[in-house]
């Protein structure tokens, strides 16, 4: 279980109707059968010992007694299994019969929990049965429960904790409890659990397995857990109903693995690190429960650690949705949001034009974009637009073109000026020799950039919309008070990959003429160009002297949205990147990384106001508190390790 990962399954075996022993040999296969894959906790269906859909026979003992000793059956021949296992099945406590599950591990029963809400509505009876588990913990404490020979701790208010992982803690709920108004699993996590076990036997219709979906990833968003759902199937009888073994394993509200209409194992890994990470940054998340502590029960149990092995997906690009239907809602939400931002800041400060420094890259190419669209919701003329590109000594003509065609296709005023004049004399002034083509030599263009900018907007009374992005930002590839500054960041929130993402969706939507200008800038080398041409191209491209901007945001993402050690971080970095790069590239710009992100805090910290527009920012007055002078050597010692 290193880095937190636990290998769960939920698992759902073929059974017979009232057969247990026959269903206890459907089990015990299937345990081990997880335990072959590194399983370290298996949920199974509801009364899956025998059959959820046993009737009437549910009152009778030859059926209860058979259920027992198929559990002592399931013990015996799982002694050897330290996974921990929760299985349904009837039990009988004075005189009444409750539907639970009970908790297995090497052979031995660590509890039994009764279902607390039993329905009794549509095609459900379970109540002609079953008891509800609501029932006192201290009459449950005081006389325990016999179950194969054994007093077994019996209550609905339990979490089995791992001793030796003290962020894998699990908790159970059945079937119903999840539909419930107030399920256990509220409970179950102030009580410290961050894995939900459902054991359920929901029936099929048309369409409920969406709203099945939908309960289980809403309700492991909500706790902030891990939410393994298995689902009786094929066996239970089809009189009246059909199972479907719908299971599920879900985590803060994702989807790891999902399968229905079949038998046998779900499984993915849970990230316990993970969720304990997102319990201790999110300060509503609750405390403690608002019962009486002493009604909640720890029952600790071993576990030898193992390697877990991933199949979980890990995209290379977190910042982008998988499902393309899901790509281009999220890519009109991002524009919007930020021409929002800017039309409040446009109207705020009654600004009469915004100016935009157009160069034909990819970063301010996204921004007239966005300030485009600002200027349509203001419902003003996009003339007051003021695009502005300032060749220099690193200027091509394609950047140089394309920032012109881009600005008439869009409706902009567009003007040049030329700053090689001006910045050959600041050299002079300085004792700035042009030979000396080092960071005074660019950063001095960058600045003079910034100047002309602020001061054309000072002359219309405009706003200067700022094109730096947050992958910039993060590895301080900017310009301090160059392009570093504006009077308003657009995107300041969006990473380089999910820049070039937009900016190809806006080339798709407009088409025509604009979608061939953005196509071309897509597929011009990302560089700030401050370094003269070789032979007409650019020379300077920014991902051969700080790493691919791939890799960087993926970083970013993991190490500053789920605070993930950089151990963590370059294990999913080689499961997501296999096959596109080495281990030891992958090391080589993770070090760069986090060397650059501490040393270029002091850019961040006073960075323009700029909108959020996802789950990692890194504006001083919003998600990202740190000194200017913190330092990085616990990280890189951490991977250094690793040489």
């Amino acid at each position: 279980m290193r880095d937190g990962f636990v290998k769960a399954a939920a698992g759902t075996p073929k059974i017979r109707v009232a057969d247990c022993d026959y269903n206890a040999g459907q089990i015990i296969s299937l345990m081990k059968e997880a335990a072959a894959q590194g399983v370290k906790v298996l949920a199974l269906p509801e009364l899956c010992v025998t059959g959820y859909t046993c009737g009437d026979l549910f009152l009778q003992d030859a059926l209860l007694d058979g259920a027992e000793r198929a559990l002592g059956r399931i013990l015996e021949e799982t002694e050897e299994l330290d996974m921990l296992t929760a299985l349904g099945m009837p039990v009988r406590y004075q005189n009444k019969l409750y539907n639970c599950a009970v908790v297995i591990q090497n052979g031995e029963i660590l509890g039994a929990v009764p279902k607390t809400h039993i329905p009794a509505y549509g095609e459900f009876y379970e109540s002609r049965w079953f008891t509800a588990g609501e029932l006192g913990t201290k009459l449950f404490q005081a006389k325990g429960l016999a179950l194969c020979g054994n007093d077994v701790p019996f209550h609905t208010k339990q979490v089995f904790c791992c001793a030796d992982f003290p962020n894998f803690s699990v908790g159970v709920e059945i079937c119903e409890d999840l539909w419930a108004v107030e399920p256990p699993s509220n409970a179950l996590i102030q009580a410290g659990a961050t894995l939900i076990l459902n054991l359920s036997a929901s029936d099929e219709l048309a369409g409920k397995a969406a709203y099945r979906r939908q309960l289980v990833l809403s309700q492991s968003a909500r706790l902030c857990c891990g939410y393994i759902y298995a689902d009786a199937g094929e066996g239970e009888s089809t009189t009246d109903m059909v199972f479907s073994g719908h299971n599920m394993i879900a985590e803060n509200g994702a989807m790891l693995a999902e399968r229905r209409f079949a038998t046998g194992l779900t499984v993915s890994e849970i990230d316990v690190d993970r969720l304990a990470y997102e319990r201790r940054r999110v300060n509503t998340f609750p405390v403690g429960d608002t019962s009486p502590a002493s009604e909640f029960h720890c029952f600790r149990f071993d576990m030898a650690p193992a390697e877990t092995s991933l199949t979980r997906p890990v995209s290379p690009d977190p910042f982008i949705p998988a499902d393309a239907g899901d790509r281009a809602e999220r890519c009109e939400e991002i524009l919007t949001i930020a021409a929002l931002g800017l039309k409040k800041r446009l109207e705020h400060t009654n600004a009469s034009c915004a100016v935009v420094g157009l160069s034909g890259g990819l970063d301010s190419t996204l921004a007239i974009l966005i300030t485009a669209k600002a200027f349509d919701l203001l419902g003003r003329d996009r003339k007051g637009i003021l695009a502005v590109t300032m060749p220099c000594f690193g200027t091509t003509r394609r950047t140089r073109s394309n920032a012109e065609l881009l600005a008439a296709e869009l409706g902009a005023d567009f003007r040049e000026v030329n700053i090689g004049a001006a910045v050959r004399q600041h050299f002079a002034d300085i004792g700035q020799s042009m030979e000396d083509q080092s960071v005074t030599f660019e950063n001095a263009q960058a600045r003079e950039r910034t100047q002309v900018l602020m001061d054309l907007a000072n002359q219309r009374g405009g706003l200067v919309v700022g094109t730096g992005d947050l992958s910039e930002l993060a590895l301080g590839w900017a310009t301090y008070n160059g392009d570093h500054m504006s009077m308003y960041a657009v995107n300041a929130s969006i990473p380089k990959t999910l820049v070039r993402h937009l900016v190809a969706w806006e080339a798709e939507r407009l088409g025509g003429r604009a979608g061939e200008v953005l196509r071309d800038i897509l597929d011009t080398p990302v560089s700030p160009e401050l370094l003269p041409p070789k032979d007409g191209e650019i020379a300077q491209r920014t991902e051969d002297l700080v790493g691919p901007y791939e890799l960087h945001d993926f970083y970013l993402y993991y190490a500053v949205r789920w605070g993930f050690p950089p151990r963590k971080v370059l294990r999913l970095a080689a499961r997501a990147f296999k096959g596109r790069y080495q281990e030891e590239t992958l090391l080589k710009w993770l070090k760069s990384f986090y060397r650059r992100f501490f040393s270029q805090q002091f850019k961040r910290s006073c960075l323009p106001d700029g909108p959020k527009v996802g789950s990692v920012a890194l504006s001083p007055r919003g998600d990202w508190r740190m000194p200017s002078d913190a330092v990085a050597k616990l990280w890189l010692d951490e991977l250094e390790e690793i040489q």
